[in-house]
């Protein structure tokens, strides 16, 4: 039987070869075997997102306590799509979803809601959540991360003490939706819509700002409709007791 000449190129060749291809099977079967996990992994951070924006504790508040539905909606606010696989799915690119005019939502127990935001800071994408209460206009809370902002500066859109000044603030001025600005030189206090903007963050700032806007625009259909519902439901309370006191 012949035997192989170690120290030939072609010998060389056919083991490097041989070694690559086992290595690269390996590697493809130690990825096939993650991917399960990776995939749970990610869909569970993107829960917590969502609760947190609701104003809860993930640690003590699980996804499936608060929220009651999530749907994908087109471009008139109607539900396209409620198989909640593909909503998760839809979360994976953001900006897509929107170029495709699909729109996810999650509607919690309580009436409110929750949508993505996306949009660019300074160095890149900044994506995140706001949960609106069930007016459609008080928000609840904000989620917001990113990919590049500078820390100490536009990072700071991540922190507690920033998202904590969206509480409470309005993002419709009547009929006009205006969203949250964030003001360069501090918030007036007495405005609904503005929050103090990140020091040394004004490109971040301008980017949240156009964020929120730009993102809550796509669901504005479905806002109006479920706020004429709500005039339309308090007109006829309004009107039924009108009705009352003057037969009494």
């Amino acid at each position: 039987m012949a035997k192989f000449n170690t120290n030939s190129n072609t010998y060389i060749i056919i083991y490097s070869v041989v070694m690559v291809v086992i290595v690269a099977v390996l590697l493809s079967l130690a990825a096939l075997g993650l991917k399960s996990r990776q995939d749970a992994n990610i869909l569970n951070e993107k829960k917590t997102q969502i609760v947190k924006a609701l104003g809860y504790d993930p640690a003590t508040v699980l996804y499936d306590d608060v929220v009651a539905e999530a749907a994908l909606l087109d471009a008139e606010g109607k539900t396209a799509n409620d198989d909640v696989t593909k909503v998760f799915e839809a979360l994976q690119d953001v900006k897509g979803s929107y170029a495709a005019g699909s729109f996810p939502i999650f509607k919690a127990k309580d009436g409110s809601v929750v949508v993505p935001l996306y949009g660019n800071g300074l160095w890149g994408p900044i994506w995140g959540y706001i949960a609106l209460d069930t007016d459609m206009s008080t928000v609840k809370g904000v989620v917001f991360d990113h990919s590049g902002e500078t820390p100490g500066l536009g990072a700071e859109i991540t922190t507690a003490k920033h998202q904590a000044q969206y509480v409470g603030k309005s993002v419709y001025e009547g009929d006009d939706l205006v969203g949250v600005i964030l003001k360069k030189g501090g918030a007036d206090k007495s405005n609904p819509h503005e929050v103090d903007a990140i020091t040394g963050g004004t490109k971040t700032s301008d980017g949240v700002t156009a964020m929120i806007h730009t993102s809550l625009n796509y669901y504005k259909p479905y806002f109006d409709a479920v706020r004429a519902a709500q005039n339309a439901a308090e007109g006829v309370v309004s009107n039924e007791l009108n009705t009352e006191n003057n037969e009494q």
